[in-house]
């Protein structure tokens, strides 16, 4: 198996952010017709979601702009980001369904 380029890489994990973006926003609108109490609740995990996603965006940022031979060192970091992002997420879609 050939080793992955930092190019697909990049490929691959701005596909999944973008798809995060999506859920987000979709989060967003149902937010915006729940019940007041809710929307707290809703607001709240929207706002650590969105932190959450900077920081992988930010590392996905840094990797994007190493080397060649240095992005894989960076990939630790993006994986580690991705993976709180990706908790916190699934955590607050069980939450509210």
């Amino acid at each position: 198996m050939q080793p992955e380029t930092k190019q697909a890489y990049q490929e691959k994990v701005k596909a999944q952010l973008d798809k995060l973006n999506a859920q987000i926003d979709q989060m967003k609108a149902q937010a915006a017709v729940a019940k007041a109490d809710a929307q707290i609740d809703y607001h709240e995990m929207i706002e650590d979601l969105t932190s959450k996603r900077d920081a992988a965006q930010a590392k996905l940022d840094e990797i994007s702009k190493a080397s060649e031979d240095a992005w894989k060192d960076l990939k630790v970091g993006f994986e580690s980001a991705w993976n709180e992002l990706d908790a916190a997420f699934k955590n607050a879609m069980n939450k509210f369904q």
